[in-house]
């Protein structure tokens, strides 16, 4: 009975669908964590500035250090070359990637409890829950990421199953809707009740879906061997002996990424993307309460609140249809372009036209989270050209994407430092003692306070400067075009025997 209810499922959803789904799973407790943690901790936990401060520095390096470690843990066998032995088939990559999900997902759930209770001191827990949740989250996203170039290749099934994440992601902001309605600062027991709610979802939603899709993936594999049992009792295929090739040493790959040129290039505007995107998370209800609390009602908030998470999964939709015509390089220069013109408008409009400002929050999150998502399909082209290039046993995605990881986080540790920084200087506001800590500056003309004068230009100059950085550095980005068809060709070429079937995605 029971093997044919997984099997009755297994046949109703599509390798994409399952695949996507992961991403609800994640995105609904991501989402709460990068709205609440902060002032949860400084507002509830009342937690000090130099422990908050000492949280985020050892955050810092664990963020960066774990995802290359956990990568090279994956994935090192990969970098030998095909000729260096027994060759790794991409479902047995795939099942082993599977397996990993259906352990540290739970895991990541349960752990993005601990923010909400407090259990020890504020500066201790702040430490040990960051980095516990997110070694777990490094673990669940590393893999899924990895999936999506070991599934396919081709840029139109990567889109495929791209699009499947965005809608699912999509489903997942859903729950920063919900949240609003419940969080209090003064009375924590609903917003308690309403993670756990979440957490028990997640981890059902890991177990069942990575359970299909490993059943779906063995079955191919004993279907792979018993073929290669049948060419070996034809002596068909059989390859002669080779030396084993010594394996790749961090050392060696890290040199192997230094001169891999599109990638240095990428993580050089992938680290500026993740400063404004993860500023723009942290300080969203400190940017609603002080620029327009007072000129638009609790509800109305709300729903900005929650369009502006809902927003950029949507609107993702459409960015992969423009990718699928003209290509992902070209759609990622239209939005870096976009949001450079939509920050210079608002801010020769000024921070007295309400709508307008609450228009330009809402937008510019929907085209910073949109080139966020369009990033991953990047990556998996630098797979691809890596695969190619160095000649790798099997494509080394999840080494790749820690790689990437360790290059661009740091971003996301020193935005909620430098945004606490930019305010204290600009205003004299401190967040952590709610009062000035030196003497008020004086207002504009037309009486703007201080504090709202200084989150606005914070919103407005802080993508002004990030799109100008990252225009210059994308454009010596090569992968594109004939160049990228070209790698594509050579990867699906010579790993043609042993790479999944994608028509049945």
């Amino acid at each position: 009975m029971g093997r044919s209810v997984w099997g009755f499922w297994q046949s109703v959803f599509s390798t994409a669908v399952l695949y996507g789904s992961l991403a609800l799973f994640t995105s609904i407790l991501h989402n709460v964590f990068l709205l609440y943690y902060v002032e949860t901790f400084v507002s509830i936990y009342k937690i000090d500035k130099i422990s908050f401060w000492v949280g985020e520095t050892v955050f810092l390096i664990w963020n960066s250090l774990n995802d290359p470690l956990f990568g090279w843990l994956s994935d090192h066998a990969f970098l030998s070359s095909p000729q260096s032995g027994s060759q790794i088939t991409s479902p047995e990559v795939v099942l082993k990637r599977l397996k990993a999900l259906s352990t540290n997902g739970p895991l990541f759930a349960l752990s993005f409890l601990a923010f909400w209770v407090a259990w020890a001191r504020p500066g201790l827990q702040f430490l040990l829950c960051l980095c516990l949740y997110d070694g777990f989250l490094t673990m669940v996203d590393l893999h899924h990421s990895a999936l999506l170039a070991d599934l396919a290749v081709s840029a139109a099934d990567r889109t495929r199953l791209n699009f499947h994440c965005s809608v699912f992601s999509a489903l997942g902001s859903v729950s920063v809707f919900l949240s609003y309605s419940v969080w209090d600062k003064e009375d924590f027991y609903s917003f308690r009740v309403f993670c756990v709610t979440l957490a028990a979802f997640s981890v059902l939603g890991f177990f069942v879906v990575s359970r299909l899709l490993q059943q779906r993936f063995s079955k191919e594999i004993r279907s792979k061997l018993d073929e290669a049992s049948t060419l070996k009792e034809l002596s068909v295929g059989h390859a002669p002996f080779t030396q084993t090739e010594k394996p790749i040493t961090i050392g060696q790959y890290l040199k192997q990424l230094s001169k891999h040129r599109n990638f240095m290039w990428f993580v050089s505007m992938n680290l500026i993307q993740g400063f404004p995107c993860h500023l723009k998370n942290n300080f969203f209800p400190f940017f609603l309460e002080h620029l327009l609390s007072d000129n638009i009602s609790a509800s109305t908030g709300s729903i900005l609140l929650g369009i502006s998470y809902v927003a950029p999964h949507l609107n993702n939709l459409y960015f992969l249809t423009l990718c699928r015509r003209y290509g992902v390089y070209q759609v990622i220069r239209w939005l870096f372009m976009l949001k450079l013109g939509l920050s210079v408008v608002m801010l020769l409009a000024g921070a007295d036209h309400i709508y307008l400002l609450c228009i330009f929050i809402a937008s510019n999150r929907v085209f910073t989270e949109g080139t966020c998502k369009l990033l991953k399909l990047v990556i998996s082209d630098l797979v691809d050209e890596d695969y190619v290039v160095n000649r790798r046993q099997q494509a080394a995605s999840a080494l790749l994407f820690g790689m990437v990881n360790l290059l661009t986080k740091p971003g996301q540790t020193f935005a909620p430092l430098i945004g606490t920084w930019l305010l204290c200087v600009y205003t004299g506001y401190d967040i952590f003692q709610r009062t000035p800590v030196k003497d008020s500056v004086s207002a504009s003309d037309s009486g703007t306070p201080p504090l709202r004068l200084g989150c606005f230009y914070m919103l407005v100059f802080v993508p002004i400067t990030c799109a100008l950085l990252q225009l210059a550095t994308w454009s010596r980005f090569t992968l594109h075009g004939r160049k990228l068809q070209g790698i594509k060709t050579l990867r699906q070429g010579t790993q043609h025997g042993s790479l999944i079937d994608v028509k049945a995605i």
